[in-house]
């Protein structure tokens, strides 16, 4: 499987600044990837907004098989998850979990008052509840743990289901402003209130700051980053 990341388009994307040669560039890096089929299974891409994915599908005669992003009970991705599937494209969700113990992603997804109701309910663990509404949600899953007893936890998530009952509480958990995730960012003083807050809102984890500047950047804002898909 071969994955075309988003940061290896940002910088001719944001030299050109127009829609035409970002096509022209998805074409010339994609064309010789199925033209060499009988050596690639699958063509997949990565981080891709539905704008990204949409300008590529113009060009693309062998349209990707899967798009793999961020995706979790708190980051639902409705939007980019209905493009997906009226394109047969298919999504796959990493950080299923919000990426727990990590020192790169600050996330609180297996506290979610939501998940954690539903897991008490049905007597499973928060992780196993967030992986099984991930696949009653129709997308692959791609956990990672390095902790045996997790790793046995995370496969037991088949032969049973969320009920349809608790499996709608999941459409409350509401998205979160850009303007709240900023706040959270700067006031130090108030991170923990805030967090708690936000645990209970849809929120993006990998911000992708790393590819923002407003002088240096490919991109300028985290908005034009993702296409305001925030």
């Amino acid at each position: 499987m071969f994955f075309i990341k988003r940061k290896m388009l940002s910088y001719c994307e944001r030299a050109t600044g127009a829609t035409l040669m970002i096509q022209k560039m998805f074409q010339e890096h994609w064309k010789p990837l199925w033209q060499s089929f009988s050596l690639i299974t699958l063509i997949s891409t990565f981080n891709f907004s539905v704008k990204k994915l949409g300008d590529l599908l113009e060009v693309a005669r062998v349209p990707p098989a899967v798009n793999q992003v961020e995706c979790h009970p708190a980051w639902q991705q409705p939007k980019l998850r209905a493009f997906c599937q009226s394109k047969s494209v298919h999504l796959s969700g990493y950080s299923p979990l919000g990426s727990p113990g990590t020192t790169w992603i600050e996330g609180d997804v297996l506290n979610n008052p939501i998940l954690t109701e539903v897991a008490e309910k049905l007597g499973k663990t928060p992780a196993q509840v967030a992986l099984r509404w991930g696949l009653q949600m129709g997308h692959s899953v791609l956990p990672k743990s390095t902790n045996e007893t997790r790793i046995k936890e995370n496969i037991e998530v088949f032969g049973w289901s969320i009920p349809n009952d608790l499996f709608a509480k999941f459409s409350g958990v509401e998205q979160a402003s850009l303007y709240s995730f900023f706040v959270l960012s700067s006031v130090h003083s108030s991170l923990i209130v805030i967090c708690k807050l936000m645990s209970s809102l849809q929120a993006r984890l990998l911000r992708g700051t790393g590819f923002v500047h407003e002088t240096y950047g490919a991109y300028k804002s985290i908005e034009e980053l993702w296409d305001g898909e925030l």
